[in-house]
């Protein structure tokens, strides 16, 4: 047997290992699993939403609701774009679950400052109640982390403030949600 007959076997050997060894490397990449997209605020809000009617099957009988402006846990007076459009958002997927949502902003009894939203304040949520023939009251408030912003809305009955169910979520703190917070101050 020459040494030519040997190294043929042995190149042929090598051939299929290499070929077998990057067919390996290639579908290595192909099996990653793409990255989900991360939920956003109207996805969240929708997901909260049928969570507080799961939460309390009742919660629609206390319609009508009126939405108030969802606040900055650090000052329950300020709020931000984020917030104005949290609340809406917040009641119309409520309104989605069967809950009826009273528009209050075609009325002037509520106090609404410019910029800053329809903020109920506790001395008023009684009179607000009655002028609006409302029985809940739709609340929120969020808190700005390094990473996310943390919010959490509840659905509150208008005759005795008592919390008639509640959700909470978390966004990641990217530059859309920061620029939704400037007007705050906040980042």
């Amino acid at each position: 047997m020459s040494l030519r007959s040997l190294c043929a076997p042995i190149r042929v050997m090598m051939l299929l290992f290499t070929m077998l060894v990057l067919t390996g490397c290639s579908t290595l990449g192909s099996n990653a699993q793409p990255e989900e997209p991360k939920p956003d605020l109207s996805q969240l809000a929708h997901q909260a939403a049928q969570q507080m009617v799961a939460n309390n099957p009742d919660l629609t009988r206390y319609s009508p609701m009126i939405a108030a402006t969802f606040v900055s846990i650090d000052n329950l007076s300020q709020s931000s774009t984020f917030g104005r459009i949290s609340s809406e958002i917040m009641a119309s997927a409520l309104a989605q679950q069967g809950m009826q949502v009273r528009e209050v902003k075609m009325r002037d009894s509520m106090f609404i400052e410019e910029s800053v939203g329809e903020l109920i304040l506790s001395r008023q949520v009684q009179r607000l109640s009655a002028q609006h023939n409302a029985r809940s009251i739709l609340m929120g408030t969020y808190a700005q982390g390094q990473d996310y912003l943390y919010v959490s809305a509840r659905v509150v009955r208008a005759g005795d403030a008592m919390v008639l169910s509640s959700a909470d979520f978390q966004l990641p703190l990217d530059n859309n949600i920061r620029s939704l917070l400037e007007s705050q101050g906040g980042w």
